[in-house]
């Protein structure tokens, strides 16, 4: 009983979904249909995604998490289109907080890769009066303790 139910659900999956059957005929593949992007079309497509004049807060929130959840770091124009997006959006904190993800990003090549990415952000942060974390002193904890080793 439970077979023929199984099956007759695997038989509706099999139309709505896009499951196969393997050779083996037990198990189901789930068939994804991805394109290769090259890098200027993904950075062209985020560029114009952030550039757009009636982006929301949420779009925006959503595009730059999705940005900083891959497993890359965001290139300078990318990163320019999304500051320039929290000054129409006029959410300050966003942009630090975008900053900070970025800086994240970095990882142990954070003393290589981060400056770049301040030399050439620079002008746009310069542009619309925007301060770098380290700047407004948030890269330095404001409530933490000293080591209990230091106090002798």
């Amino acid at each position: 009983m439970l077979r023929s139910a199984a099956g007759q659900l695997f038989g509706v999956l099999r139309g709505t979904v896009g499951l196969t059957t393997s050779r083996l005929g037990t198990a189901g593949v789930v068939r994804h249909s991805h394109s290769e992007e090259s890098a200027e079309d993904f950075d062209s497509r985020y560029e114009a995604y952030f550039n757009r004049p009636d982006i929301d807060h949420w779009e925006a929130r959503k595009a730059m998490n999705d940005l900083l959840g891959m497993d890359l770091i965001p290139d300078p124009k990318i990163m320019n289109a999304a500051l320039k997006a929290c000054r129409r959006l006029n959410d300050y904190a966003l942009a630090i907080r975008f900053l900070e993800g970025c800086k994240d990003k970095c990882g142990n090549k954070v003393n290589e890769i981060y400056p770049y990415l301040l030399q050439e952000v620079r002008p746009t942060l310069t542009e619309l009066g925007i301060d770098t974390p380290e700047e407004l002193g948030y890269d330095q904890p404001e409530l933490a303790l000293k080591s209990v080793f230091d106090t002798h």
